[in-house]
């Protein structure tokens, strides 16, 4: 009778070494589950480390007396325009009027009816310049109209003379013109307009119209002034004034203030970063019967520190030249909800009437005496988020580097048993294939040995 061994020799199922293996594979795939949760905290950390760097972004806008001052001006834009420089600036009134605009000397020649087919002729162009050089310009045939001549003028950056063809809009059967002028503005750059030597031309060339360089003249504060442009940066200090138009007799302000809305919008901007970390540690920390706090940072005391060190920033005492200073003496607070508040119309209140004072509770106050500078509620600000997202060692770096290195810890040990795991299945199915070829042996001989004594005679065996 045959002997038999299942459907591989050996009598074991088809997919015992892939039932081992799956079996060995159980380690590695809670090791996965570990490391997904590490990955999950280190994400969240990561979100928590971004809106930090985002209150430091703040602090570096509001950082020092120069950051946080902002300025405003009111004028008469129609006329002026300002440009401030709020380090330089400071407020203060004046009154202006702007008399004439400063101008360059400007030519117009004659009429042609078109601007690149009617011929000028061939000659040259002789001007003196407001230094009192006296120039040439050669025009030969093929630049013999009056785009031509211009763009010969203009082909030599050193000439001092610029020029254009224009249409003079008169709709006369020569409206077209060659318009001069002389770079720079101001009576300094006064020149004397070409001379047009020109033979054989259809038309005559000659200046029609022509306008002198003049300085801009205004009052300031009742005082004439006259500047060689219309641009104008000595005259207040951190102050440009452009002049746009001119209107004589009509007398206007400069008036530079302190800008509080600015400023104020800054602090606003500052106190609602904070509140951002602020709402992401409360929304973490709020826990119930149904939070995982193995994917979360609910309840780490690294939240706890870091509510802690921002919360003590409201409570610190700043020095100023008032004596000792909150930055809840201008309107910032706690509220119910454990995020801050900013009362804008107080802070803007306190701003309008010690603006100096508001400045030393913020950003600081200088000692002329001791020649010290005491921090304030920005520098200590900035001293917090330092001391957090400083690397390697600040509160948030580090935990993001701990759990960076249990992530790597993990992976070694994943790689190092799937290493195991490939030379254990390698193992049993050189053993498996090895015990095949046996059971296989034994099963033939078997066969073999029935076969032989099924040929046997029973009588003989008798006999």
């Amino acid at each position: 009778m045959a002997i038999s061994f299942g459907s591989i020799n050996t009598g074991l199922p088809k997919d015992i070494v892939n039932q081992l293996i799956e079996a060995e594979r159980i380690p590695i795939q809670q090791m996965e589950v570990r490391k997904g949760k590490i990955v999950d905290k280190r994400k969240i950390l990561g979100d928590l480390i971004g809106l930090v760097q985002k209150v430091r972004d703040e602090v570096q806008k509001t950082q020092g007396a120069k950051n946080l001052r902002e300025l405003k001006v009111e004028t008469n834009n129609t006329y002026i325009g300002i440009d401030l420089d709020k380090n330089i600036a400071k407020p203060g009134s004046n009154q202006i009027e702007v008399i004439e605009l400063a101008q360059k000397s400007t030519a117009l020649s004659s009429g042609f009816p078109d601007r690149n087919e009617s011929y000028v002729g061939v000659g040259y162009i002789e001007y003196e310049t407001p230094s009192g050089e006296s120039r040439e310009v050669y025009i030969d045939p093929e630049n013999s109209t009056l785009d031509g001549i211009a763009r010969v003028i203009n082909s030599d950056e050193s000439s001092g003379l610029s020029a254009t063809v224009i249409n003079d809009g008169s709709g006369s059967d020569k409206p077209f013109r060659l318009a001069l002028s002389v770079n720079g503005t101001g009576a300094g750059n006064k020149a004397k307009f070409p001379y047009f030597y020109f033979i054989d031309g259809d038309y005559d060339l000659y200046l029609e119209h022509e306008r002198p360089a003049a300085n801009a003249k205004i009052k300031f504060n009742g005082f004439e002034i006259e500047y060689p442009t219309n641009k104008i940066d000595d005259l207040i200090p951190g102050v440009v004034i452009d002049l746009k138009k001119a209107k004589p007799g009509e007398e206007f302000g400069i008036n530079i203030t302190e800008d509080v809305q600015a400023v104020a919008l800054k602090i606003s901007n500052f106190i609602e970063s904070l509140n951002a970390v602020l709402s992401f540690i409360k929304q973490q920390n709020a826990l119930d019967q149904t939070s995982d706090t193995s994917r979360t940072l609910g309840g780490d005391s690294v939240l706890q520190s870091l509510e802690s060190r921002i919360r003590s920033l409201l409570f610190e005492d700043v020095v100023t030249s008032q004596g000792y200073r909150r930055v809840g003496d201008l309107g910032v607070t706690f509220q119910r909800t454990g995020l801050l508040k900013v009362d804008n119309k107080k802070f803007e209140n306190f701003l309008a009437k010690d603006y100096a004072l508001v400045t030393e509770i913020l950003v600081g106050y200088f000692d002329a005496e001791t020649k010290t500078k005491n921090p304030g509620f920005i520098d200590n600000a900035q001293k917090v988020v330092d001391s957090v997202l400083r690397t390697p060692d600040g509160l948030l770096q580090s935990r993001s580097k701990t759990f960076q290195s249990n992530i790597d810890q993990i992976d070694r040990r994943i790689a190092q048993k799937n290493r195991f795991i490939e030379q254990k299945e390698k193992n049993l199915k050189e053993k498996f294939s090895r015990l095949e070829t046996t059971i296989s042996k034994i099963k033939n001989q078997g066969a073999g040995l029935a076969a032989m004594n099924n040929q046997i005679n029973p009588v003989t065996q008798l006999g």
